[in-house]
This record gives structure tokens, sequence and C-alpha cells, in this order.
């Protein structure tokens, strides 16, 4: 029962994470604007590094699900406080870039705090 609100909140993370990944490896383009910065050349190449970045989502949110499957609880929250360094990035390198600032604090600060929140639930250190 003590678990059952931070594993929710790393499932709809997880989920999240690989539905923008799938978005970036669908229609890049389409959902640039969304991230913050802004939008680079319409071009190839500039698709091509996008769809990376959806790689990197899903196999972020994968990695977290299959943990969940197949180990306790404790290895998932250190590995929520290890990714929620990608949030934390991406929401400092959206500052420093000049980027929109609600974006970088509420889209990506905010899943930041989920993370870190869940993950300490879950290694019981809060």
């Amino acid at each position: 029962m003590y678990n059952t609100i931070p594993l929710s909140l790393a499932v709809l993370v997880s989920l999240g994470i690989i539905v923008i990944g799938c978005f970036y490896l669908a229609s890049p383009q389409r959902i640039l604007g969304s991230f913050g910065l802004k939008p680079p050349a319409p071009d190839g190449d500039t698709r091509a590094w996008l769809r990376v970045k959806g790689i990197r989502d899903v196999a972020s949110g994968l990695a977290v699900l299959a943990l969940m499957l197949t180990t306790n609880s404790r290895t998932v929250g250190i590995v929520l406080l290890v990714f929620a360094i990608v949030p934390c990035g991406d929401m400092s390198n959206i500052l420093v870039s000049g980027g929109r600032k609600v974006t970088a604090f509420f889209v990506h600060g905010v899943s930041c705090a989920v993370m870190l929140f869940a993950g300490l639930l879950l290694i019981h250190a809060i």
C-alpha cells in the first residue's frame, strides 16, 4: 500500500515519456514546439536528430516499466532518481538557451520533481 502512489507516478511518467518519444519518432516536426526551444531548420538532418531524442525517451520509459516488472521498488526508485537528470538537464538547457521558461519549469521541471518525489518515496528516504 505504501508504494502504490509512487509506483503509480512511475507508471504515468514512464507511459508519458514513451508517448512523447513515439511522437518524436513518428512526426518530429509536429511535436518539436512543445519542447521549449526555438525550432531548428526543418531539414532531414534535424528530423534525424529529433528521432534520436524519441529513441532515448521510449527506451527510458521502457526501462522503468521493465524494472517495475522484474525487480523491487527500491531499485525502481533509484533508477527514477538517476533518470530525473534527463528532465533537469532539459530544463537547464532550455533556460540557458533562452527558451520558453514556462515550458522549462512546468513541463521539464515538474517532470523532474515528480520523478524525484516518487524515487525518494520508493527508496524510503521520505
